[in-house]
C-alpha cells in the first residue's frame, strides 16, 4: 500500500507531463499521427507473447477470486483477440483525420474571415475496469485525435494493462513521440482516483467506463467534466405485427451471443396480443441457451419455467444469462416502460409495421435505437469507428459509441487585415 504523499506525487507527475505531451501531439500532421498508430500496432504484435503471459496471470487471479464467467470473458485475451486489437488500431489509423476539419466558414464584420475548425480536447483521463483492450482502444483513439491520455485500469487486469502500456510506450518511442502522451496509472489504490479527478487544471475530460458503482464514484468527486459510459439496461420490444421467427432470432442474439457486455438486452417487452404466439416458441430457445427467465404475471401464465419478476429486475443490468419479460397493452405502454427503465444505451423494436417503427424510433430516448436488428451492434467497431473509448449515455457533446470525432472539440479562427471594432 502506498501512502497519501506517494499517491499525490504520482498524480502530480502524470499531470505535469501530460499537458506538454498533448500540446506536442496537437501539432503533429495527419500522416505523423497515422505513423504513431502503425508503430503501436507493430509493437503489440511484437509483444504478443508477453501480453498473453501477463493476461494469464490476471485470469489465474480471477479464478482464485471467484469472478463471474462474464467478468472472466471480459478479461480474457487470446491470439485471435490480440489480432483483432491490432486490426482495430490500423483501422483507426486509416480513418479520415478528425483534426482540422472546417465545420463552418463565413465572413463577419468588416470582412474578417471566420472559420470554425475541429481541434483536440487536450488531456483525457479514462478510468475503466476489467477489460484490458480498453487500454489500447483509449490510447489509439486519443492519439489519432491529437489528445494525450491518462489511463487508470482496474486491479483485475493489472498485468495485462501494464503489458499493453509497455507496448504502447515502445511504439511511441519508435515513432519519435513523447512517451508521456499515453500514461498508465501505476498505483491501484482507490484513494488515488479522487486526487486525479481534482486536477481540472491539467485534465480536460474524464471518461469512466465500467459498472454503476464506478460511474457514480467518478461523477460524485470529479471537478473535471465527465462523459459517462453508463450501465447497459437495454431492451427489445416485440410489437403485435412482428415476424415471430425474426423476433426469436434477434432476442437470442441480443441476450445470448455475449451476455456479459453492455449492449446485451436485459428486458424483453412484448405486446399482449402476440405473447401467446411468441412465448411458447421462445421459451425452449432461451432454455436451450441456459437463460434464466423472469416474467410478469401475464407472461408467467404462458411460460412453464419463469420465476416472478420484482420491481428491481426492470432496472438491473444482469450481465448474465438472465432475462426479464414484460407484457404491455400497446406500443405507447412499451415506449413509456422503455423510457422509464432504459439506461438510454440501446433499445429496439421488432415489427413489420413501418409507422409503429418510426414512432418508437422517435419516442424512445436512447443513444441508439433499432428497428428489426440486435442491440449487439452498438459497438465502435460495428459502427465503423474502428474502436471506441466508451458508449456515452450523456446528452451533451457525445452520445453513443465515442470514436475519434467525439474526442475533438472546436475553436474559432479569425483572419483579418487590420480591422478594429468601432
Amino acid at each position: 500500500m502506498s501512502d497519501q504523499a506517494t499517491l499525490l506525487q504520482h498524480v502530480n507527475d502524470l499531470c505535469d507531463t501530460a499537458r506538454p505531451a498533448a500540446r506536442a501531439l496537437a501539432l503533429l500532421s495527419n500522416p505523423e499521427r497515422q505513423a504513431v498508430l502503425e508503430s503501436i500496432a507493430v509493437a503489440i504484435a511484437d509483444n504478443s507473447n508477453s501480453i498473453l503471459a501477463a493476461n494469464t496471470l490476471d485470469l489465474d487471479a480471477a479464478a482464485e477470486n471467484n469472478l463471474t464467467a462474464a467478468m472472466i470473458d471480459r478479461l480474457r485475451l487470446d491470439q485471435a483477440r490480440l489480432d483483432a486489437i491490432v486490426a482495430d488500431v490500423r483501422s483507426v489509423a486509416g480513418q479520415d483525420d478528425p483534426v482540422g476539419r472546417t465545420l463552418e466558414k463565413r465572413d463577419i464584420s468588416d470582412g474578417i474571415a471566420l472559420e470554425k475548425i475541429t481541434v483536440p480536447i487536450g488531456v483525457i483521463a479514462i478510468i475503466f475496469e476489467s477489460r484490458p483492450n480498453v487500454t489500447i482502444d483509449a490510447a489509439v483513439l486519443c492519439l489519432r485525435s491529437g489528445n494525450a491520455c491518462i489511463l487508470r485500469g482496474g486491479k483485475e487486469a493489472v498485468h495485462s494493462n501494464r503489458a499493453f502500456a509497455t507496448a504502447i510506450t515502445q511504439g511511441l518511442q519508435q515513432a519519435g513521440v513523447d512517451q508521456h502522451a499515453v500514461q498508465l496509472v501505476q498505483h491501484q489504490e482507490r484513494e488515488l482516483v479522487p486526487l486525479l479527478l481534482k486536477r481540472d487544471d491539467a485534465i480536460d475530460l474524464v471518461v469512466p467506463r465500467g459498472g454503476e458503482g464506478l460511474i457514480r464514484a467518478v461523477v460524485s468527486c470529479s471537478t473535471i467534466p465527465v462523459i459517462k459510459h453508463d450501465k447497459g439496461i437495454c431492451s427489445l420490444y416485440v410489437h403485435t405485427d412482428a415476424d415471430i421467427a425474426m423476433a426469436i432470432k434477434l432476442i437470442i442474439n441480443a441476450k445470448c451471443q455475449r451476455p456479459g457486455v453492455c449492449n446485451t438486452i436485459e428486458n424483453l417487452v412484448i405486446d399482449e396480443a402476440i405473447a401467446e404466439k411468441l412465448l411458447p416458441a421462445l421459451e425452449p430457445e432461451l432454455l436451450g441457451h441456459n437463460v434464466e427467465i423472469r416474467a410478469d404475471k401475464k407472461a408467467a401464465t404462458i411460460l412453464k419455467t419463469a420465476t416472478a419478476t420484482t420491481d428491481e429486475d426492470w432496472d438491473t443490468e444482469y450481465l448474465d444469462l438472465i432475462i426479464s419479460i414484460k407484457t404491455v397493452a400497446d406500443i405507447n405502454e412499451a415506449i413509456t416502460f422503455t423510457n422509464k427503465h432504459s439506461s438510454a444505451h440501446s433499445d429496439g423494436i421488432i415489427t413489420t409495421d413501418q409507422a409503429a417503427a418510426e414512432l418508437y424510433l422517435r419516442a424512445v430516448d436512447s443513444s441508439c435505437v433499432y428497428h428489426n436488428a440486435s442491440t449487439r451492434y452498438t459497438d465502435g467497431s460495428q459502427f465503423g469507428l474502428g474502436a471506441e473509448v466508451g458508449i456515452s449515455t450523456n446528452r451533451l457533446h457525445a452520445r453513443g459509441p465515442m470514436g475519434v470525432g467525439e474526442l475533438c472539440t472546436y475553436k474559432f479562427v479569425l483572419r483579418g487585415n487590420g480591422q478594429i471594432r468601432g
